[in-house]
């Protein structure tokens, strides 16, 4: 039996998982043994985010120093990181105006009353909001960690990133004299990727809990509260990915079949849906680019860390319709200056959105506050979202690794490792 589901391609299990998770939760819902999943099936989805978060800070840290090492050159780091920026500043610009124009049509927040929001979540709000929030240079700064080890234990992905990019250039700076430690960084990464495709084989296990417990707290309910929100953002998010991902980035500039691209990172997408976290889903986004796509690990290790980090399409696009559903609930007119300047603060907003669930939420009040919402309005407007963000957080997480691949992909073949032969035969995990 066990051969038999394990014979199953990986993406098959966690597309079935994720069915069964539905079923599940809905029955034990509308059952009631909501309490049943939450006590015994829920552990089994926190201790499978718990593995992959796990591996997260090793497995930047080894890839990142193995590819600059790989490089042989640190003048192609600089090229690299200046395709990959400019492909994720690129495609989340697209996003938000993709969110705008979705928010705009489907009318989320038309005849909204957001007045009967939970008052214990609006003080939660605001006492987050009218905290200290650091400037842009401090963020930048932060970028550069004071104590190394105390950015891996905390997992301040940028700082670890920072660090290894450091390692890689000074072990390639030190020549022959580092190669024992270069050694070492290669043999540590391997290690890290067997024990990522390990753990990949509980993904299907993993997902299941946590899709069960998602439905079973919340049932369909939610669709019938949300129902015009979740359309939006959904649909967006959908679009971009089939529109900018597929037919833009893979179709046209790579000129590779989409439904192979999508078929490859059918995993990447299951765990990011279930997770609803970016930095979670990080070891099988690599391990799907690498292995299903061909994006050699030279690129594989440093743009997808740093998309994990910075690429927020599908925070971008939530942005863009919060934006919309906030003004349509408060009766508020927006002039085409007043979208321009949405969009921009959208996209500079998302790239220091933490890549956990929910944060986007918390710093929604930087694009409202530039059309005159409150403090007060923000938080009756987040108040009313928060309980029903999760089952949207999903479908952003989705976006996000969507476009952190996707970018992967077009810079590899920029750069002259992807493995067109790979990309196009049959997935393998």
């Amino acid at each position: 039996m066990l051969t038999r589901w394990q014979s199953i391609t990986l993406w098959k299990r966690v597309l079935i998982a994720l069915a069964l998770g539905v079923i599940t939760g809905l029955s034990a819902h509308y059952g009631g043994f909501s309490d049943v999943i939450t006590t015994w099936v829920k552990p089994f989805g926190d201790g499978f985010v718990r593995l992959i978060k796990m591996l997260i800070v090793p497995l930047v840290m080894t890839t990142l120093v193995v590819g600059v090492i790989a490089m042989g050159d640190p003048k192609r780091l600089g090229s690299l990181g200046a395709k990959t920026l400019g492909l994720y500043m690129g495609t989340t610009f697209f996003a938000v105006w993709i969110g705008l124009f979705f928010g705009t049509i489907l009318k989320p927040g038309a005849g909204i009353d957001v007045s009967g929001s939970d008052p214990a979540i609006r003080d939660m709000l605001a006492a987050r909001v009218s905290g200290d929030t650091p400037s842009i240079s401090e963020r930048i700064l932060n970028i550069i960690p004071t104590n190394p080890i105390e950015a891996m234990a905390s997992g301040d992905i940028l700082a670890v990133i920072f660090f290894a990019l450091i390692i890689g250039i000074g072990i390639l700076a030190a020549g022959e004299k580092a190669k024992p430690l270069a050694d070492v960084f290669a043999a540590s990464e391997k290690v890290v990727m067997k024990i990522t495709l390990f753990i990949m084989e509980l993904a299907p296990f993993g997902v299941f809990a946590l899709i069960a417990w998602v439905m079973a707290d919340m049932g369909l309910g939610i669709l019938s509260a949300m129902g015009k929100l979740a359309a939006a953002v959904y649909a967006a998010c959908l679009i971009h990915i089939v529109l900018i991902y597929g037919g833009v980035m893979v179709r046209g500039i790579l000129r590779l079949p989409i439904v192979r691209f999508f078929y490859g990172i059918l995993d990447a997408q299951g765990v990011a849906f279930s997770t609803a976290s970016s930095s979670a889903t990080l070891p099988v986004t690599i391990s799907c680019a690498q292995h299903n796509l061909g994006v050699d690990e030279t690129v594989a290790g440093s743009v997808l860390p740093l998309g994990a980090t910075i690429n927020m399409d599908g925070t971008a696009i939530y942005l863009g319709i919060i934006a919309m559903f906030a003004a349509q609930a408060l009766g508020i007119d927006l002039s085409f200056a007043d979208y321009l300047i949405v969009a921009l603060t959208a996209t500079l907003t998302s790239i220091g959105v933490a890549g956990i669930p929910s944060a986007s939420l918390f710093l929604a009040f930087t694009v409202l506050g530039t059309f005159g919402v409150t403090l007060e309005q923000y938080t009756l407007i987040i108040a009313f979202i928060l309980p029903f963000d999760r089952l949207l957080d999903m479908m952003r997480t989705v976006t996000n690794v969507s476009g952190d691949i996707a970018v992967a992909c077009t810079v590899a073949k920029w750069e002259n490792q992807l493995d067109e032969d790979i990309f196009k035969a049959k997935s393998v995990v």
